[in-house]
């Protein structure tokens, strides 16, 4: 498929199953009614129907929480941010300050200088050309991008060309499909567990009214589906592990976050912290 042809490819989906994106949803919902399709292909089909009109700061790794290295790093230092970071595999570089990414570094470059003990060698001997996209541009733009340029990440920049953050191929496909795990993950919660003292651990993605009425709770939202969804519109922010938040009386502490989601919490009374 050609630039742009995703795009092409949901506005003909849409021509062909509906006249507007709620009607095609209230087929879909109706199918998994009638036992036609399973939850994860009704899950990926609604996806689908959202995918052009989210941007792509939506899903973005923001600024402050990029993994980056400077321009006098050496291979031994990128490896170490790797590594001990938990890192993506291609590290971007800058020059003075992150509004500067000059070039990217891939995992699999390091590699040979490694095993060869070459581990001073100046990264910006191995650095590739950085990739841009605006900040307003829509994930099935960001996508065609990535299959035509044959590339796995890009540098989201701000109207002024600051950087606004990162985004890869791996956090695009997974608002289709969902999170895409690996042998190196930990296991999370499926749903919500009780525990002994009367407190819960609850999985971020858990609907906020699976979460209410399970755990006794009064919280609304117009704007969020999720418990995870719920915290962050809260805080104003994906909050990290450790910090807690009162609402209804109750202590929710998140267990487990990365840059773009809550993945764990803890719901207790007030005073647990």
């Amino acid at each position: 498929m050609d630039e742009g042809s995703d795009s092409r490819f949901i506005t003909i989906f849409k021509k062909i199953f509906g006249t507007n994106g709620q009607q095609l949803e209230e087929h879909i919902l109706e199918a998994k009614a009638e036992g036609e399709l399973e939850n994860d292909e009704v899950s990926m089909l609604l996806n689908i129907l959202e995918f052009d009109k989210k941007q792509v700061t939506e899903i973005m790794v923001p600024r402050t929480d990029m993994a980056c290295a400077d321009t006098n790093s050496s291979v031994k230092d990128v490896a170490d941010i790797i590594i001990k970071q938990g890192a993506h595999s291609r590290i971007p570089i800058f020059q003075d300050n992150k509004d500067h990414i000059i070039g990217v570094v891939h995992a699999k470059d390091l590699l040979p200088h490694l095993l060869d003990g070459q581990i001073d060698l100046p990264v910006t001997n191995l650095m590739r050309p950085p990739f841009f996209v605006p900040e307003n541009v829509f994930l099935d733009d960001v996508l065609s991008a990535f299959k035509k340029e044959k590339l796995h990440m890009a540098i989201v920049q701000d109207e002024y060309g600051g950087t606004s953050g990162m985004v890869t191929m791996e956090d695009v496909l997974e608002e289709i499909v969902g999170e895409i795990a690996d042998e190196y993950d930990q296991e999370r919660p499926d749903e919500i567990l009780k525990l002994p003292d009367g407190s819960f651990i609850v999985s971020g993605r858990v609907p906020l009214d699976e979460v209410c009425e399970q755990c006794f709770l009064e919280l609304e939202s117009n704007d969020v589906d999720s418990i995870g969804g719920f915290l962050a519109a809260m805080a104003g922010r994906i909050p990290r592990e450790g910090e807690f938040y009162t609402f209804d009386n109750r202590l929710f502490t998140i267990l487990e976050s990365d840059e773009r989601q809550i993945w764990s919490i803890k719901i207790g009374p007030v005073g647990q912290e």
